[in-house]
């Protein structure tokens, strides 16, 4: 019987790592029609965030968000906290559009309109401002430290930093009345909230668009997880042919890459260094892959240099792929598209049927009380939420029992998009009680427009 080693004579074995060194990710620009559909969607998306805060209506600012009066104004409109049920539908429309998207073309809105490939996009941008092209960085990235280095690599910061700025600066614009913001901020005057938020989020685009990048897709949103659960065979997404492509191997442009053996791919490596999450799409499809279609812009260009036919990389199918004929009127694709439709109607129609005029009653917390007559009596306050861009007067009545009498203020102004109380009193003679609490309305109209609410009138044996 074999003696074992002693524990002396055992090598050492280095653990492996749990985690690998991120590889720095420096893409290359890749120009074409994709690249400039992406630049077209993200220049309108970035307008429209810096754009809206700064844009007035009715002497108004257009998009605010007032948090401290309980009013969101968008676009000529005053929205309420009891408008609220349109927020959640727009809420359910925005996710059944991202299903529809999903589910008809993958990652569609990551690779064009999601804020993090927007900003990405942007600070890409002046990284190559400042640094140059891919080679150019990778070569600043590999040598050692100068004043030249230095010099750019401030230069740069100092672009990101004010990119976040600016972004912090327009998101809290939204809250707060943009055009005296900027001086607000720099007079040391602003709320502590403000400067709170400005900081916060230009940290957060400092950091996720300037450092973390493509991780941010990889590794942070839940997105890129849940997205391949709604993918069939049908779905469109960026992917390489390798029917087509392999075997890869060089070849001199005009050679007829089958009688070398050859597949259309020349191995360029290209499609990998414009991607921005830095994978190969040639590897298949992959969860980091946020269908930019750059490796696609950057194939056809190598393709029409080869004298060859484009789309070896291209937004396809599996099925399509594998040679079948693909299928565009889908069950899920259909439920989808209905439900998206079905609901844009359902919003459309609640913003038409929006009542101009909202009333609220808060019965006082004493149940009732004898006044000088004798009679019982109950105490409201009434809110009334003018939404028009008029000011309005109205008649106030009530109604529900017999003999019922409204005393206080009947008639009540409303500023355009604003709102006003009044504390009104119900009283009832005795003999008129019914012995049980009773429902009352009130009733609130004017110039065409009224509204209702109701109560509740109390008495002895409550």
């Amino acid at each position: 019987m074999a003696t074992p080693p002693s524990p002396e004579r055992i090598p050492a074995v280095e653990p492996a790592p749990l985690y690998a060194a991120r590889r720095k990710v420096q893409p290359r620009a890749a120009p074409g029609r994709f690249r400039r559909l992406r630049m077209g969607v993200g220049g309108v998306l970035l307008g429209l965030f810096f754009g809206l805060p700064w844009l007035n209506l009715n002497g108004r600012q257009a998009v605010w968000f007032d948090l401290p009066q309980r009013q969101f104004h968008v676009l000529g409109s005053t929205f309420w906290p009891q408008d609220f049920i349109l927020l959640a539908g727009l809420l359910i429309i925005a996710a059944f559009g991202l299903f529809f998207a999903t589910v008809y073309a993958g990652r569609l809105w990551c690779g064009y309109a999601c804020p993090q490939s927007v900003w990405t996009w942007l600070f890409l941008w002046c990284e190559k401002l400042t640094e140059g092209e891919r080679r150019q960085r990778l070569r600043l990235d590999a040598a050692a430290w100068s004043a030249a280095k230095l010099l750019r690599r401030l230069a740069k910061h100092g672009l990101w930093l004010a990119l976040a700025l600016a972004t912090g600066l327009a998101f809290v614009g939204y809250f707060s009345p943009m055009r005296a913001l900027p001086a607000e901020l720099l007079a040391g005057q602003a709320a502590g909230w403000a400067y709170f938020w400005v900081a916060l989020v230009a940290a957060g685009t400092y950091l996720n668009a300037g450092w973390l990048r493509e991780q941010v897709c990889v590794h942070m949103c839940p997105y890129a997880r849940f997205q391949s659960v709604m993918l069939d065979r049908d779905t469109l997404s960026v992917a390489y042919n390798p029917g087509r492509g392999e075997p890869r191997g060089p070849r001199k442009p005009g050679s007829d890459a089958a009688a070398q053996g050859l597949g259309a791919c020349i191995d360029c490596t290209l499609c990998v260094q414009v991607c921005p999450t830095g994978i190969d799409i040639r590897d298949g499809l992959q969860v980091a892959c946020i269908s930019c279609a750059a490796c696609i812009d950057a194939c056809d260009a190598v393709m029409v240099k080869m004298n060859d036919a484009k789309g070896l990389i291209s937004y396809t199918s599996e099925r399509a792929l594998a040679g079948e004929k693909p299928s565009t009127l889908r069950p899920r694709l259909l439920g989808y598209g209905a439900m998206l439709v079905a609901m844009l109607l359902a919003l459309g129609m609640a913003l038409v049927l929006r009542a101009p005029l909202v009333l609220e009653v808060a019965k006082d917390r004493l149940l009732y009380r004898e006044n000088a007559e004798g009679r019982l009596e109950n105490v409201y306050r009434l809110t009334a939420m003018n939404k028009t861009d008029r000011a309005h007067t109205y008649q106030l009545s009530a109604s529900g029992l017999p003999g019922l009498r409204l005393q206080g203020n009947t008639r009540l102004e409303v500023p355009a998009r604003g709102q006003a109380s009044v504390v009104v009193a119900l009283s009832l003679a005795p003999q008129q009680w019914p012995g049980s609490t009773a429902t009352v309305r009130f009733m609130l109209s004017g110039e065409g427009v009224e509204a209702s609410a109701a109560s509740r009138f109390t008495g002895p044996g409550q």
